[in-house]
């Protein structure tokens, strides 16, 4: 029994340090490589006006409460979040996606939702058990635009 364990332990860890680490807990399975999840979610195309809409839409992910952007045209930016001016030469699409699809594996003591995770939760609504907060497509929508998000000359 304890060789099986060791062996267990050992096959956990060759598959994390070679970046194959499946995101089970997320609505669906993903490969997880680093801090990144390098293909779409669902194998859906992000749109960037429709995830610039997830951004500021309250009735979708209302980013824009907890995060600001420079020249986003949005009533009231949050700075509970960091700023997300010039996310896109920071983050590659894959890590924007592990960031909003499940921020509390990268950070596990953030108040920033897991979008796109199911299991392990906590306090979620019974209309909502078992739901993302936000869908694939959302997501790559806002991979999308987010991924937009660049300096020219170190200005936005």
């Amino acid at each position: 029994m304890r060789a099986v364990s060791w062996a267990m332990a050992a096959g956990l860890l060759l598959a994390a340090a070679c970046g194959y680490e499946t995101g089970q807990r997320l609505t669906e399975p993903v490969t997880i490589d680093g801090d990144a999840i390098p293909a779409p979610l669902g194998g859906e195309t992000g749109d960037a006006a429709r995830g610039k809409a997830v951004f500021t839409d309250r009735e979708q992910g209302h980013c824009v409460l907890c995060h600001a952007v420079a020249g986003l045209d949005a009533e009231f930016q949050g700075n509970v979040g960091p700023p997300l001016t010039g996310l896109g030469d920071r983050l590659t699409p894959g890590q924007i996606r592990l960031r909003i699809a499940d921020a509390q594996r990268i950070w596990p003591q953030t108040v920033m939702p897991s979008y796109y995770r199911t299991g392990g939760l906590n306090q979620v609504g019974e209309a909502y058990r078992g739901e993302p907060a936000l869908s694939a497509r959302q997501i790559e929508d806002l991979v999308a635009w987010l991924s937009t998000l660049k300096t020219q000359d170190g200005e936005e």
